[in-house]
């Protein structure tokens, strides 16, 4: 049993971000860059919002996001972490204190020769507060949406894509859920290098310490509808 498999099992969980709130959703994407990720369109989804570590409610932390979209061929899996959005930032997770900030792929994405980051954020105002525990009410009383935007090391943030949070899904199938940014990346965005490795080796002993599966969907399992 490697390191990453055996605290996973101390854990009895996730070995990174154990806390978390999951919740039906949406992807629109619109114009080129969306062919990167998935052809243009509107996809069902499957959004995570996590804590990194398990510090107290209010204290800073990793503030995660996790995104499944459900495409025909295959899934697509999205994890991002609070980062900032210049330049130098982008490369660096922050701590944060509320769900409602930017999140940033950290590591890179290759598309041919260039190197490709992708970005969420708000897109509708109004804070998320940082307890996952208050997030499916703060949904249940208003809109929550999200920008998706990419760029390269130093350019430019380009929105393509927007995220639609929905219904909360039960605490089970979030305990349940589990993300292979590796396995499923986007459609003509590819990963690669020693930490890119390193994270799909620790990501996998983590889904097997806990019997976790990639390839689920978790709506179907119950009978939630995705949102339109």
């Amino acid at each position: 049993m490697t390191f990453g498999a055996w605290l996973a099992h101390v854990r009895g969980g996730r070995l990174l971000h154990p806390r978390g709130c999951s919740f039906t959703g949406a992807v629109q994407l619109w114009g080129p860059l969306a062919e990167w990720f998935l052809p243009a369109g509107r996809w069902p989804a499957v959004i995570r919002f996590s804590r990194g570590t398990p510090t107290p409610p209010g204290w800073p932390d990793i503030l995660g996001l996790a995104v499944r979209v459900h495409a025909p061929d295959r899934p697509v899996d999205l994890l991002v972490s609070s980062a900032g959005r210049a330049p130098v930032l982008r490369h660096l997770p922050l701590l944060r204190r509320d769900f409602a900030t930017t999140y940033g792929s950290i590591l890179s994405l290759r598309h041919g020769r260039h190197r490709i980051y992708l970005a969420v954020s708000p897109a509708t105002p109004g804070r998320l507060g940082g307890a996952v525990e208050q997030l499916a009410d703060v949904a249940a009383r208003r809109p929550i949406a999200l920008r998706l935007a990419a760029a390269t090391g130093t350019g430019h943030w380009r929105t393509f894509g927007r995220i639609d949070v929905g219904e909360p899904l039960p605490s089970a199938v979030d305990a349940a859920l589990a993300f292979d940014p590796t396995g499923h990346p986007p459609l003509r965005l590819r990963t690669g290098g020693l930490i890119q490795r390193l994270r799909t080796v620790t990501y996998a002993a983590s889904r097997r310490a806990r019997g976790a599966r990639t390839d689920d969907n978790p709506i179907a399992a119950t009978g939630q509808r995705p949102l339109a």
